[in-house]
């Protein structure tokens, strides 16, 4: 279904306000309108029926991708992922069951964008079953306030969502993981040697660490250039435009402009890069 629509889609030279002023442009559906849509969509497949239904939810799906704004990700990449879950929600949507699509989709737009966070975003690599994804997503909603929590609090959390206390502080020291200053502010009148960075011990390598750590290093460029090599050139250029940008990465979306197809096949091709590289770089250790 997907690639037979003609959607609005975020291109690299669009910017969000752009794209969410295009989206506003979508009138909403009564549910009238959006009952007798999704009914000729089920049973007719008529594509121009699934169309209406999905540009008058885009503006949720923007909605919704803005809360996901905190893991770093790039926003257009969220709409994208989120707009997938929506085109998925209308295609499974069953009019007769009395529920509004809105209700329905959310969902399956949430779910989209999670999988997307949970593979690209590094600190959520130790959310590796349900209760920790569960707990990942919903730790900040569940917080009472913005300070470190007490233990009856951290109790609570472990139980609600199945996991364990230690777990819970875990979550939360990584989400809370903010940076700070550690010279003194040059505005402060303070003495600088009350600056964090006057009590720090040093913890500077021997020439021995240094120059191993100096060897691992190298070893593991010499082992990314060639996991690179081992690329088409399609594939290493969407790697390394994704990954290996010092300014930050290119979205899917500006490469699916580049090579002229859709962002989920840019997806698709890095994925597959990614699990070839990282197969070639476990063989040559």
């Amino acid at each position: 279904m997907t690639h037979a629509l003609t959607l609005p889609a975020l291109t690299a030279t669009d910017s969000l306000e752009h794209y969410a002023r295009a989206i506003k442009a979508y009138p909403l559906l009564t549910a009238e309108e959006e009952y007798a849509l999704a009914v000729k969509f089920k049973q007719e497949n008529d594509l121009e029926a699934a169309r209406r239904l999905i540009v008058s939810h885009l503006r949720l799906v923007a909605s919704i991708a803005r809360g996901y704004t905190g893991y770093g990700l790039p926003q257009a990449d969220l709409i994208q992922e989120g707009n997938i879950g929506l085109m998925k929600a209308v295609k499974r949507y069953d009019p007769e069951r009395g529920v509004r699509l809105v209700s329905f989709a959310m969902h399956w737009i949430k779910a989209e964008i999670h999988e997307y966070i949970v593979r690209n975003w590094r600190l959520v690599k130790i959310a590796t079953t349900k209760a920790q994804r569960k707990l990942f997503f919903n730790l900040r909603s569940m917080k009472s306030g913005i300070n470190s929590m007490q233990s009856s609090e951290v109790a609570y959390i472990a139980r609600e969502l199945n996991v364990k206390p230690e777990e819970v502080l875990e979550m939360e020291a990584r989400l809370n993981g903010h940076e700070i200053s550690l010279e003194a502010n040059i505005d402060d009148d303070s003495d600088e040697h009350y600056s964090p960075i006057a009590y720090l011990p040093d913890e500077g390598l021997t020439p021995s660490e240094a120059l191993e750590a100096k060897q691992t290093e190298i070893n593991k460029t010499a082992g990314l250039t060639s996991a690179l090599q081992n690329l088409d050139d399609r594939s290493r250029r969407v790697v390394e435009a994704r990954w290996l940008q010092e300014n930050g990465g290119k979205t899917l979306h500006e490469l699916a402009d580049e090579f002229g197809v859709s962002a989920e096949r840019i997806r698709q091709i890095e994925q597959k890069a990614m699990q070839k590289m990282k197969t070639l770089m476990l063989v040559s250790r």
